[in-house]
Formats: structure tokens, sequence, C-alpha cells
């Protein structure tokens, strides 16, 4: 039997896991603000507009996500924390996902719709070189500075891979440290890239089933007692 007949029935189980995550109202998700924090992973031009690695999947999540940052600033979260590529010319990750985001260059700069809004640089923000958040970049510092921050809200990209490794970063470490955290994931701020097994032939790159692997890593997230939302209603 097959992978893909054996799978059928959890795939149809999975699809309709994923349109079945509600969509929370603000104050009822988070009723304590002042408690909460932001973090955003990879929201620069090079994965959303222009760049090998950028894909018009990904695009759209822009917008959601700057009018997150906005309701919940207007609502008193003054904790947003932007984690962003930004590669010297010799990353070691170019081994595994080619050149991409060299710091300095437009690629690696934050996208317009979180750059206007008027807090913006009351944000802060932590580069990386690798798909990992934490490594090497002063990110454990700047959550163990804010003690009062029990609920933390993931956005950004890609579903799979860096979005995926900060939730289930946030969550491991609050486990291993016996924190009560809160990680939750509005799917709409969320957002994988397609590469077809065709098209994957004429490139270098492995191919990459967008809409399969959004799922799968947003369920995995669940396992892990994340909180999986559709989205956050202001």
């Amino acid at each position: 039997m097959s992978l893909a007949t054996k799978s059928a029935n959890f795939l149809d189980y999975l699809e309709a896991w994923l349109e079945s995550r509600p969509a929370a109202a603000f104050d009822e998700l988070i009723p304590e603000p002042n408690k909460t924090a932001i973090i955003s992973v990879d929201v620069i031009n090079g994965f959303l507009y222009e760049g090998p690695l950028s894909s018009p999947r990904v695009a759209p999540i822009g917008g959601h996500i700057a009018n997150l940052m906005q309701s919940s600033w207007d609502r008193g979260m003054r904790d947003i924390l932007l984690v962003q590529d930004a590669h010297t010319e010799d990353s070691l990750e170019f081994e595994a996902f080619g050149e991409h985001v060299i710091k300095g260059t437009y690629q690696a700069e934050t996208v317009d719709e979180i750059k206007t809004l008027p807090f913006y640089k009351e944000m802060t923000t932590i580069y990386k070189d690798s798909v990992h958040p934490a490594l090497n970049n002063g990110f454990d510092e700047w959550v163990d500075q804010r003690k009062h921050i029990n609920t933390f809200i993931v956005v950004g990209d890609v579903t799979d891979i860096c979005a995926y490794q900060l939730a289930t970063y946030l969550k491991l470490r609050a486990n291993a440290y016996h924190q009560k955290h809160r990680v939750i994931v509005p799917t709409n701020c969320v957002q994988t890239w397609h590469l077809s097994v065709e098209d994957a032939k004429s490139t270098p790159a492995m191919p990459h089933h967008g809409d399969m692997l959004h799922a799968t890593f947003l369920y995995h997230m669940a396992l892990n007692g994340i909180d999986v939302v559709k989205e956050i209603k202001s």
C-alpha cells in the first residue's frame, strides 16, 4: 500500500482540523495585553517581495501582521520583537538554502507594512544567521528580561521552518524551566512557499508542497501545546 493511500484518512482529517481553527476575539484571547508579546520572524523583503526565497504566497501576511501589531499596541501591548535573517556573505546556511538576505541589503529590511507603523522604532530587532531564532543573537536575554510576559504570539514565515522553530522553541523552553507560558499562532499571520515536483526538476531545490507543509507544521505546533487559531480579530 502506498504512502498516499495509507495517509488519505489522516490528510482528510488534517484539512478539516485546519479549517476548524477558531477565529478568536482579541479581548477574549488576550485578556492581559501588557503581559503579552508579539514575536515576528523573518517578515522582511527577502521572503515576501524580492529575492530567490520570496513568495507571493507569503507576501499577504505582512498586512495581517501589521494590523495585529496595531491592534495590540492600541490595547497597551508594548513588547514586540522582530527576529530577522541578516546573513554574512559566508553564511553556512547557504549550503542548504542558497544565498539570500545578505546583511545590509534591501532583502534584509523589515517590510514597509511594519516599518510605517507609528511605533516601529519602539520595537526591538534581533538578527539571526540560521533558521533557529535563539542561537548566538541575544534572543534568550530579551525573553529573560521580561519576567512579566506569560503569553507569546508568534507570526511570520515560513510556517514549516523559522516560524515552527520559533513557536516550538518558546513552548519547549517554557516547559524546561517550568514556566506557564502560552504560545499562540494565528494562521493568517504565517505562511510558506510552494514548489511543485515538476518545477523542482529544473532547479537545484527540493519540491515543497506549500499547502500540505503549512497544515502539517501547524498541526505539529498544536501537538506541542501551542494554541493555533485562524486569526485574532480586533
